[in-house]
């Protein structure tokens, strides 16, 4: 599996996670976070880093609309700690990278 890939895997679950929980949606995704899922899996699609990009945080280029990036800065805050309880392998996947 290539850094896109798990990069969208690792993305998934955080927004699947925040999902759950925030808005108590069990039956997949609400819209919001299906349309936030769908708008972060084309900006990796279209990254121009391909499989030698860093994380998000760390790139020089910063390709999500400010909205955007609010979004998905609140997902992975609220997140990150949780996907050690409900994926541990792919949180340590993901932390040493």
């Amino acid at each position: 599996m290539n850094r896109i890939e798990k990069e969208k895997k690792t993305i998934y679950l955080m927004i699947n996670i925040y999902c759950k929980k925030k808005h108590r949606h069990n039956d997949g995704l609400c819209e919001d976070c299906n349309e936030l899922l769908t708008y972060a899996h084309k900006r990796l699609d279209f990254c121009k880093f391909g499989n030698d990009k860093s994380f998000c945080s760390k790139c020089p280029i910063h390709c999500y609309k400010k909205d955007m990036k609010v979004k998905i800065k609140e997902v992975m805050k609220f997140s990150g700690p949780r996907l050690l309880i409900y994926s541990p392998i792919q949180f340590l996947k993901h932390i040493f990278e």
